[in-house]
Protein backbone atom coordinates (compact mmCIF):
# COMPACT_ATOMS: atom_id res chain seq x y z
CA UNK A 1 0.00 0.00 0.00
CA UNK A 2 1.19 3.50 -0.79
CA UNK A 3 -0.07 4.95 2.49
CA UNK A 4 -0.04 3.88 6.12
CA UNK A 5 -2.98 1.99 7.60
CA UNK A 6 -3.26 -0.86 5.13
CA UNK A 7 -6.16 -1.39 2.79
CA UNK A 8 -8.58 -0.19 5.49
CA UNK A 9 -6.87 3.20 5.68
CA UNK A 10 -8.85 6.09 4.25
CA UNK A 11 -6.11 7.14 1.84
CA UNK A 12 -5.51 3.65 0.46
CA UNK A 13 -9.23 2.95 0.16
CA UNK A 14 -9.77 6.24 -1.68
CA UNK A 15 -6.93 5.48 -4.09
CA UNK A 16 -8.22 1.96 -4.75
CA UNK A 17 -11.71 3.27 -5.48
CA UNK A 18 -10.26 5.89 -7.82
CA UNK A 19 -8.24 3.30 -9.74
CA UNK A 20 -11.27 0.99 -9.86
CA UNK A 21 -13.40 3.79 -11.35
CA UNK A 22 -10.66 4.53 -13.88
CA UNK A 23 -10.48 0.87 -14.93
CA UNK A 24 -14.26 0.64 -15.15
CA UNK A 25 -14.42 3.72 -17.36
CA UNK A 26 -11.70 2.27 -19.57
CA UNK A 27 -13.94 -0.75 -20.11
CA UNK A 28 -16.99 1.35 -21.06
CA UNK A 29 -15.18 4.27 -22.75
CA UNK A 30 -16.60 3.42 -26.17
CA UNK A 31 -20.20 2.90 -25.06
CA UNK A 32 -22.91 5.49 -25.69
CA UNK A 33 -23.11 8.48 -23.29
CA UNK A 34 -25.26 7.76 -20.23
CA UNK A 35 -25.53 9.22 -16.74
CA UNK A 36 -23.83 6.15 -15.26
CA UNK A 37 -20.94 6.48 -17.72
CA UNK A 38 -20.55 10.17 -16.82
CA UNK A 39 -20.54 9.39 -13.08
CA UNK A 40 -17.86 6.71 -13.42
CA UNK A 41 -15.63 8.97 -15.51
CA UNK A 42 -16.00 11.91 -13.13
CA UNK A 43 -15.49 9.78 -10.04
CA UNK A 44 -12.01 8.56 -11.02
CA UNK A 45 -10.31 11.98 -10.75
CA UNK A 46 -12.77 13.37 -8.18
CA UNK A 47 -11.55 10.66 -5.78
CA UNK A 48 -7.96 11.78 -6.39
CA UNK A 49 -9.09 15.24 -5.25
CA UNK A 50 -10.55 13.63 -2.12
CA UNK A 51 -7.24 11.83 -1.57
CA UNK A 52 -5.40 15.18 -1.67
CA UNK A 53 -7.72 16.50 1.05
CA UNK A 54 -7.25 13.38 3.20
CA UNK A 55 -3.47 13.67 2.86
CA UNK A 56 -3.50 17.46 3.49
CA UNK A 57 -2.04 18.15 0.06
CA UNK A 58 -1.67 21.63 -1.45
CA UNK A 59 -4.87 23.54 -2.20
CA UNK A 60 -3.95 24.31 -5.85
CA UNK A 61 -3.58 20.55 -6.44
CA UNK A 62 -7.06 19.94 -5.08
CA UNK A 63 -8.42 22.79 -7.21
CA UNK A 64 -6.76 21.41 -10.36
CA UNK A 65 -8.18 17.93 -9.75
CA UNK A 66 -11.66 19.22 -8.90
CA UNK A 67 -11.71 21.34 -12.05
CA UNK A 68 -10.46 18.36 -14.07
CA UNK A 69 -13.26 16.21 -12.67
CA UNK A 70 -15.75 18.87 -13.75
CA UNK A 71 -14.13 18.84 -17.19
CA UNK A 72 -14.50 15.06 -17.30
CA UNK A 73 -18.20 15.41 -16.56
CA UNK A 74 -18.65 17.85 -19.43
CA UNK A 75 -16.55 15.84 -21.89
CA UNK A 76 -18.49 12.68 -21.10
CA UNK A 77 -21.20 14.25 -23.26
CA UNK A 78 -20.55 14.68 -26.97
CA UNK A 79 -22.05 17.99 -28.14
CA UNK A 80 -20.05 21.15 -28.90
CA UNK A 81 -21.44 23.12 -25.95
CA UNK A 82 -20.33 20.44 -23.49
CA UNK A 83 -16.95 20.29 -25.24
CA UNK A 84 -16.40 24.03 -24.78
CA UNK A 85 -17.45 23.80 -21.12
CA UNK A 86 -14.98 20.95 -20.66
CA UNK A 87 -12.28 22.98 -22.40
CA UNK A 88 -12.90 25.89 -20.01
CA UNK A 89 -12.78 23.60 -16.96
CA UNK A 90 -9.50 22.04 -18.04
CA UNK A 91 -8.02 25.43 -18.89
CA UNK A 92 -8.79 26.54 -15.34
CA UNK A 93 -7.24 23.29 -14.08
CA UNK A 94 -4.07 24.00 -16.04
CA UNK A 95 -3.89 27.49 -14.55
CA UNK A 96 -4.08 25.91 -11.08
CA UNK A 97 -1.34 23.47 -12.05
CA UNK A 98 0.83 26.30 -13.40
CA UNK A 99 0.54 28.15 -10.09
CA UNK A 100 1.28 24.95 -8.17
CA UNK A 101 4.34 24.04 -10.24
CA UNK A 102 5.76 27.54 -10.12
CA UNK A 103 5.40 27.64 -6.34
CA UNK A 104 6.99 24.21 -5.94
CA UNK A 105 9.61 24.62 -8.66
CA UNK A 106 13.02 26.21 -8.87
CA UNK A 107 12.13 28.97 -11.33
CA UNK A 108 12.31 29.29 -15.11
CA UNK A 109 16.10 29.59 -14.97
CA UNK A 110 16.31 25.89 -14.10
CA UNK A 111 14.90 24.96 -17.52
CA UNK A 112 17.66 26.92 -19.24
CA UNK A 113 20.38 25.69 -16.89
CA UNK A 114 19.99 21.96 -17.56
CA UNK A 115 20.28 20.61 -21.10
CA UNK A 116 17.70 17.83 -20.77
CA UNK A 117 15.08 20.23 -19.41
CA UNK A 118 15.75 22.68 -22.23
CA UNK A 119 15.48 19.91 -24.85
CA UNK A 120 12.15 18.72 -23.38
CA UNK A 121 10.91 22.33 -23.37
CA UNK A 122 11.78 22.67 -27.06
CA UNK A 123 9.93 19.44 -27.87
CA UNK A 124 6.90 20.69 -25.93
CA UNK A 125 6.90 24.01 -27.78
CA UNK A 126 7.32 22.47 -31.24
CA UNK A 127 4.64 19.84 -30.56
CA UNK A 128 2.20 22.53 -29.45
CA UNK A 129 2.90 24.60 -32.57
CA UNK A 130 2.36 21.61 -34.87
CA UNK A 131 -0.91 20.74 -33.12
CA UNK A 132 -2.17 24.33 -33.45
CA UNK A 133 -1.40 24.40 -37.17
CA UNK A 134 -3.18 21.08 -37.75
CA UNK A 135 -6.22 21.95 -35.65
CA UNK A 136 -6.82 25.46 -36.97
CA UNK A 137 -7.17 24.02 -40.47
CA UNK A 138 -9.85 21.56 -39.42
CA UNK A 139 -12.03 23.08 -36.70
CA UNK A 140 -14.99 25.40 -37.08
CA UNK A 141 -14.11 29.13 -37.00
CA UNK A 142 -15.94 29.56 -33.67
CA UNK A 143 -13.71 26.89 -32.10
CA UNK A 144 -10.39 28.34 -33.19
CA UNK A 145 -9.85 30.93 -30.46
CA UNK A 146 -10.90 28.61 -27.56
CA UNK A 147 -8.60 25.88 -28.86
CA UNK A 148 -5.71 28.32 -29.35
CA UNK A 149 -6.09 29.62 -25.79
CA UNK A 150 -6.33 26.08 -24.43
CA UNK A 151 -3.21 24.88 -26.25
CA UNK A 152 -1.33 27.89 -24.88
CA UNK A 153 -2.52 27.03 -21.36
CA UNK A 154 -1.50 23.37 -21.43
CA UNK A 155 1.83 24.25 -23.05
CA UNK A 156 2.68 26.65 -20.24
CA UNK A 157 1.59 23.96 -17.78
CA UNK A 158 4.05 21.51 -19.32
CA UNK A 159 6.84 24.07 -19.24
CA UNK A 160 6.04 24.97 -15.63
CA UNK A 161 6.32 21.29 -14.64
CA UNK A 162 9.91 21.33 -15.91
CA UNK A 163 10.82 23.78 -13.15
CA UNK A 164 10.12 21.11 -10.52
CA UNK A 165 12.50 18.41 -9.38
CA UNK A 166 10.01 15.55 -9.42
CA UNK A 167 10.08 13.00 -12.27
CA UNK A 168 6.51 12.09 -11.32
CA UNK A 169 5.28 15.65 -11.84
CA UNK A 170 7.21 16.15 -15.07
CA UNK A 171 6.13 12.77 -16.41
CA UNK A 172 2.53 13.47 -15.44
CA UNK A 173 2.52 16.82 -17.23
CA UNK A 174 3.96 15.26 -20.39
CA UNK A 175 1.38 12.46 -20.32
CA UNK A 176 -1.35 15.08 -19.85
CA UNK A 177 -0.19 16.89 -22.98
CA UNK A 178 0.03 13.60 -24.91
CA UNK A 179 -3.50 12.69 -23.84
CA UNK A 180 -4.90 16.04 -24.94
CA UNK A 181 -3.07 15.86 -28.28
CA UNK A 182 -4.52 12.40 -28.90
CA UNK A 183 -7.98 13.61 -27.89
CA UNK A 184 -7.75 16.52 -30.32
CA UNK A 185 -6.60 14.20 -33.09
CA UNK A 186 -9.44 11.76 -32.40
CA UNK A 187 -12.07 14.49 -32.31
CA UNK A 188 -10.93 16.77 -35.14
CA UNK A 189 -8.29 15.11 -37.33
CA UNK A 190 -9.33 11.47 -37.70
CA UNK A 191 -12.20 10.42 -39.93
CA UNK A 192 -15.50 9.75 -38.13
CA UNK A 193 -15.53 6.24 -39.56
CA UNK A 194 -11.90 5.45 -38.77
CA UNK A 195 -11.43 2.05 -37.06
CA UNK A 196 -8.73 3.65 -34.91
CA UNK A 197 -11.08 5.93 -32.99
CA UNK A 198 -12.11 3.36 -30.39
CA UNK A 199 -8.50 2.56 -29.52
CA UNK A 200 -7.62 6.26 -29.47
CA UNK A 201 -10.38 7.00 -26.93
CA UNK A 202 -9.04 4.27 -24.65
CA UNK A 203 -5.46 5.53 -24.92
CA UNK A 204 -6.63 9.10 -24.25
CA UNK A 205 -8.19 7.92 -20.99
CA UNK A 206 -5.23 5.78 -19.92
CA UNK A 207 -2.72 8.57 -20.54
CA UNK A 208 -4.94 11.16 -18.86
CA UNK A 209 -5.63 9.19 -15.69
CA UNK A 210 -1.97 8.13 -15.42
CA UNK A 211 -1.00 11.80 -15.76
CA UNK A 212 -3.25 12.93 -12.92
CA UNK A 213 -2.16 10.03 -10.72
CA UNK A 214 1.54 10.72 -11.27
CA UNK A 215 1.14 14.40 -10.41
CA UNK A 216 -0.75 13.51 -7.22
CA UNK A 217 1.94 11.00 -6.22
CA UNK A 218 4.63 13.56 -6.98
CA UNK A 219 3.16 15.95 -4.43
CA UNK A 220 1.64 13.88 -1.65
CA UNK A 221 4.38 11.24 -1.48
CA UNK A 222 7.26 13.70 -1.89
Amino acid sequence: MLFAGGIEGTSNATLILSVAAAVMYGIIVNTRPTLARSVVKTLAVALLAVLVVVESGPLPLFAALALSAAGDAFLSREDDRAFLAGLASFLAAHLAYIALFMIAGGGAGLVLAETWRFCVAVVIGVSALVMVVLLLRRVKPAMRLPILVYVAGITVMGLAALTTGSPFIIGGAILFMASDSLLAAERFLVSAISPWRSAMRLFVWVLYYAAQLLIVIGFILA
